[in-house]
């Protein structure tokens, strides 16, 4: 088949590796494969030489596919993206991401009409934590763009939950596909545990807490920093990594200084994504406070490496974080409850041992990446299957 695959950006995220992983795999069984996105910039990374490298997949920019909304300019990225998918002619159109999902699927419905339409929510457009009327604005454009898709895919059952309510469109119209990835990497990491501790000082007999995300608005670090203070004071071996960069990084500096916590705090920055496997498991257990994710990758990874998760109780992140059994969950915002539970699983040894396995089993076959693509292939067929049966 022909697959077109669209996106806002492909800097070092879930959404990202997901949609990548996707398109390689989807390029490794014989399809023509095409990714379309908008420009990559900023602290967070890129995905960029990776995606033009892998044979097989094409890999293009929408100049003016950004981020921001920008009205005039989001006009003339709805004309380019009309104007590439009318001459690639695809049988499938794959949107990911909340701008991209929208002008793209917008795009394809004019200059593509023959190609079914896929769109996965990563992660919700509209959410608790906006003013009102951009909730409101989100969610008007996720309904309209519902209505020119053929089928419609969510990284967890919550994302399904939370756009059906939302009216977007029924639940017959949503698959869940969990974000696949080299579950491989997580279960065999390829550098030993004393390497990591020491290329980032971390002493060979601290307990670590590790939390991988960008250092990004809405991500909780700095309740982490306040949990992670008061938990210091109790447990003088304790330790936090705090793996990724942007633009927050200078705040979060200045925070963990004031709380007189910056010795035993270390900034990782930005670390590519095959050294991930690694630094979790050179840490004792995983910590991840973001408000807003659909479900975030980061859980299942540590549970891949046998390590317990704590988050907040949000989105998906109960679909793998089951209390007492693969980690603990958190009402968010509750960065007294954050120190309670990590203080929980610094106590306890043996049970940080318990969850890891659990979560190890769970996640194994679940999150696997050739799984992903295969289920993602299946939801293609039969939206291909009942469009034909239309006419």
């Amino acid at each position: 088949m022909r697959i077109v695959h669209v996106i806002t950006r492909m800097i070092l995220g879930g959404a990202m590796e997901n949609t990548l992983l996707t398109c390689e795999g989807q390029a490794d069984r014989g399809h023509e494969v095409t990714l379309l996105s908008g420009p990559t910039y900023g602290p967070e990374g890129s995905l960029v030489d990776r995606a033009r490298a892998h044979p097989g997949l094409r890999y293009e920019t929408i100049d003016a596919l950004h981020r921001s909304i920008r009205p005039l300019r989001d006009r003339r990225a709805l004309a380019q993206l009309r104007r590439r998918l009318a001459d690639l002619r695809p049988d499938v159109v794959h949107t990911h991401s909340s701008k991209a999902g929208i002008l793209g699927r917008w795009a394809a419905a004019k200059a593509c009409p023959q190609a079914v339409v896929i769109h996965t929510i990563h992660g919700q457009s509209f959410h608790a934590w906006q003013p009102a009327p951009i909730r409101w604005l989100y969610t008007r454009l996720e309904r309209r763009a519902a209505s020119v898709t053929d089928h419609l895919i969510s990284v967890c059952d919550a994302m399904t939950e939370q756009a059906v309510a939302a009216g977007v469109a029924p639940p017959e119209k949503f698959t869940t596909v969990y974000s696949g990835m080299d579950v491989g990497a997580f279960l065999n990491p390829a550098e030993p545990v004393g390497r990591v501790r020491l290329k980032y000082a971390l002493p060979e007999d601290a307990t670590v807490v590790v939390k991988v995300a960008r250092l990004f608005h809405l991500k909780g670090h700095e309740d982490l920093l306040r949990a992670f203070a008061q938990v210091a004071s109790r447990h003088p071996t304790v330790w936090l990594l705090l793996v990724g960069d942007g633009v927050l990084r200078g705040r979060l500096e200045r925070l963990a200084q004031r709380l007189g916590i910056d010795a035993r705090v270390r900034f990782a920055g930005l670390v590519p994504s095959d050294e991930v496997p690694s630094l979790i498991h050179a840490s004792d257990l995983l910590v991840h406070a973001s408000y807003r994710e659909g479900l975030a990758r980061v859980l299942p990874q540590a549970l891949l490496c046998g390590r317990p998760a704590i988050s907040y109780d949000i989105d998906g992140a109960p679909e793998v974080v089951h209390p007492g059994e693969t980690g603990l969950l958190v009402p968010p915002g509750d960065w007294h409850g954050l120190a309670r539970a990590i203080d929980t699983l610094l106590s306890d040894k043996a049970l940080r041992q318990r969850m890891g396995e659990r979560g190890r089993e769970l996640c194994r076959t679940q999150f696997d990446h050739h799984r992903m693509v295969d289920e993602i292939q299946n939801v293609y067929q039969a939206a291909i299957e009942r469009r034909g049966a239309r006419g």
